[in-house]
Order: C-alpha cells, then structure tokens, then sequence
C-alpha cells in the first residue's frame, strides 16, 4: 500500500508540472499576440484626420502602427490600403486590398474593397480585370451606382482598346505589305535600270565597232630656213608680177600715143 501511495504522488507532481507547463506556455503565447485596442483606436483616429488633410503618407504610418497594436484590424487594412491608393503605390495597395476580400466577414466592406481593386486595375488600364473585380463588388453590394457606372466605363474602354489593337494590327500588316510592294517595285525598277545601262553599253561598243578609224592628223615640223625659202619664194613671185604689170601699163601708154599721132 506505501508503494502505491509513492507511486500516485509522483504521477500527481507529473501532471502538476504538464499542466504548469501548459499555462505558462499559454500565457507566453498571449503575451505575444496580446491586442492593444486603445493604441489600435488612437492610431485609426489620428490617421483618419491625416487623410482627410490629404496628408497620405503620415497617415499611412499611423494605420501601420494601427496593425501593430492588432495586425487582424481589418479598419486599419483597409484605410492602410486606401491611404496606398492615394499615393499611387498600386501594388502595395492591392495586397491590402486583397488581405480584405480573403478574410473579411462584412460583405459590405469586401464590396468596397473589390471596388477599390477594379480602381487600381482601371488605373494601369487592364479594363478586362477590372471589369471582373467590379462585377465582385456588385455580387456583395447590388445597389453601388457608383461601381456599376465604373463597370460600364471600364467595358466601353476594354472595346475600344480591342478595336485600337485590331486596328494597329490591320496597320502593321498594310505597313508591311506596302514595304514588300516597295520593295518589289525597287529590285524591277533597279533591274530595269541594270538593262538599261547594259543596253547602252552594248550600242556604244557597236557604234565603236562601226566607226572609221581615223588616223591621227601628225603635226608637221618646219625648219627656220625652209621657212625663210619659202618666204623668199612668195617675195620673189610678188616682184615678178609687179614687173609684168609695169610692162603692160607702158605698151597701153604707147599704144594710145601712136593712135593719136597716126
């Protein structure tokens, strides 16, 4: 019997000390994750008034330090992702956003977050994604004018950004057809141009063909007394026929004289 009662008080320490354990293990784990609502509160609050002041980027601290004091405050989420928003940080944004339409339990602030994703979409013009986050948005919240007003612009977009795509497409393909038109044009024109001159060589090489050949005209040489004889000759000529014609003059003069004489 002393042996038993041994036994039952060790098993009773053992589970004294498991559960002591248990506890403090707990209470560790409470520690960690403890929730400081009033810090959570003060920081939405002052955030809130920042944003309003349009002060984006200070207010996006205070919702930071909202989710600190309680990192499952959805407010705080999704006033963080709004104040992204403002400040054109769309992927940042976004992951906010998402974090809301995943957990949240309110259907109507998960329509506002899908709004606010087929905002961001609409903003890097990819209308086909946002036009599937607006129709999100209206499953939660059917009423929202503003989301279906949104949803409509966004399809009319999508359109006529397929028709732009269809039409530049069409533009490429005529560009390129021309090009090829252009091209072929050049290589007919240049082969042409290429018979041409060939031609024109062929009939200038013919023409050579049939043209007399002519000798060069050689240049003759004169010596200075070959010069000087002939210059002799042609004053000696010029004597002559002076003396011939001083003869004739003076038979005439005779002549006349004997006829009046006689």
């Amino acid at each position: 019997m002393k042996s038993i009662r041994y036994i039952m008080y060790f098993v009773l320490i053992s589970m004294t000390m498991s559960l002591l354990a248990q506890e403090n293990a707990q209470a560790v784990a409470q520690g960690e994750n403890k929730i400081d609502e009033k810090v959570e509160r003060n920081t939405i609050r002052k955030g809130n008034g920042l944003f309003n002041d349009k002060k984006y980027t200070e207010a996006e601290i205070e919702y930071r330090k909202a989710l600190e004091a309680n990192p499952s405050s959805e407010i705080a989420t999704y006033n963080l992702g709004a104040a992204l928003y403002k400040q054109q940080k769309w992927n940042d944004s976004r992951n906010e956003y998402r974090k809301i339409v995943q957990a949240s339990s309110d259907s109507l602030r998960a329509a506002h977050a899908w709004h606010n994703l087929g905002n961001i979409s609409f903003q890097e013009k990819n209308y086909a994604q946002s036009i599937e986050e607006y129709k999100n948005a209206l499953r939660r919240n059917p009423k929202d004018d503003e989301t279906r007003y949104n949803l409509r612009l966004a399809q009319l977009l999508l359109k006529q950004q397929q028709e732009q795509q269809n039409q530049d497409k069409n533009d490429d393909k005529d560009q390129q057809d021309k090009n090829k038109d252009q091209q072929k044009d050049q290589k007919q024109d240049q082969q042409e141009q290429n018979n041409n001159q060939n031609n024109q060589d062929k009939n200038k090489d013919q023409q050579e063909q049939n043209k007399p050949q002519q000798q060069q005209p050689q240049q003759s040489q004169m010596s200075k007394e070959n010069a000087q004889q002939i210059l002799d000759a042609i004053q000696q000529d010029e004597r002559d026929t002076q003396e011939k014609v001083q003869k004739a003059l003076m038979q005439q003069q005779k002549r006349k004289k004997t006829d009046k004489e006689w």
